[in-house]
């Protein structure tokens, strides 16, 4: 019902694509606002054009507008189709139906003959309506809706089901109850009257007589009461997963195991463990690198540590050597000093 579509290509048909199906940039948002408002003013133009009064001053501009809303639709669709890499895939979807069914009816106004039925003409115009179903292709809400829509179907067909049942029964038993002269006269018509009866419209155009048949009567209203809140419970429960599917993810957390999370987090709101299971929790990475970056700093104060050692270890060598090179001039000279001093005492 909503296909996945794909560009034609790169270059022009990309970004035709990217600003007629997609809402991410400004000229985007400027074209699906333009569209909008292009919509509103062809429906509007179409429920004025059925005012007698209206349409009796102001059919020529309506059919002007007409054909120029027409005009643009038409074009729209053909760039859509342009840009699209499966152009009949578009077309078999929900909102490529409703794109030709507002633009065809003005033109088979156009293609029948001079002589066709007024009743036809009508019935093409009313067709037009059709275009304020196009409003939901801008309602992200919408898609929502008709999901839920579908998965409530069998519960909904199903209370329908047993709601004709109900009526079928009451309404035969009032058949045989009610004289013909009250309205009763078949039981399609009793069946008539029990859905009228059931869904407390009561229009009163049949009523029973019978103080029997006023009870069966009671008796259906207040069960009206009763059942016809069940598909309003059904279809809002459906609403309410379909929210939950696309707000909440149904993945347990690895840590406590809680499934409540939304879609977008990323942390257990009860434990604080990391959901993503497939990537790495940023906290431990950064834990990783503030551990890497601390063994290199220690590292480096190591090394620092070990220079500045080598450096004290050589520098005190040299001083002992220095210390060892001036001991061993001293017993030099001392050595000069006695040998001169033996001398003076000989001679």
């Amino acid at each position: 019902m909503f296909p996945t579509l794909k560009p034609a290509g790169e270059g022009l048909r990309t970004r035709i694509f990217e600003v007629v199906f997609e809402s991410d940039t400004r000229l985007a948002k400027g074209f699906d606002i333009a569209l909008i408002v292009l919509i509103l003013a062809s429906v509007g133009v179409v429920l004025l054009d059925s005012v007698p009064a209206y349409q009796a001053d102001y059919g020529r501009l309506f059919n002007l507008m007409e054909w120029g809303f027409t005009g643009l639709f038409t074009l729209e669709l053909a760039v859509r189709l342009y840009c699209l890499d499966r152009p009949t895939r578009y077309l078999k979807s929900f909102y490529g139906i409703i794109d030709v069914l507002a633009i065809l009816p003005t033109w088979l106004v156009l293609l029948l003959p001079g002589a066709h039925s007024l009743v036809v003409i009508r019935l093409l115009r009313v067709l037009r309506i059709f275009r304020v179903l196009r409003l939901m292709q801008f309602v992200g809400e919408g898609r929502l809706l008709i999901e839920a829509l579908k998965r409530s179907s069998h519960q909904i067909l199903l209370f329908l089901f047993t709601v004709f049942m109900l009526v079928t029964i009451f309404g035969s038993l009032v058949y045989m109850i009610e004289p013909p002269e009250a309205g009763f006269t078949s039981i399609p018509v009793s069946i008539y009257w029990g859905i009228v009866t059931l869904t407390t419209v009561g229009y009163g155009d049949i009523t029973p007589t019978t103080p029997l048949g006023q009870f069966i009567s009671m008796t259906v209203m207040l069960m009206g009461y009763s059942i016809i809140a069940i598909p309003t419970g059904v279809f809002s429960a459906e609403v309410i997963r379909s929210i939950r599917a696309d707000r909440y993810s149904d993945e347990a957390c690895p840590g406590c195991g809680y499934d409540r999370h939304e879609a977008r987090a990323k942390y257990c709101l009860k434990c604080g463990t990391w959901l993503d299971e497939q990537t790495e929790d940023p906290r431990k990475a950064e834990q990783r690198e503030e551990a890497q970056r601390q063994e290199s700093s220690r590292q480096a104060q190591q090394a620092e540590d070990a220079r500045e050692k080598a450096e004290q270890s050589r520098n005190a060598r040299d001083a002992q050597r220095e210390q060892q090179r001036k001991g061993g001039n001293d017993n030099s000279n001392n050595g000069s000093d006695d040998e001169s001093g033996n001398e003076q005492d000989d001679a």
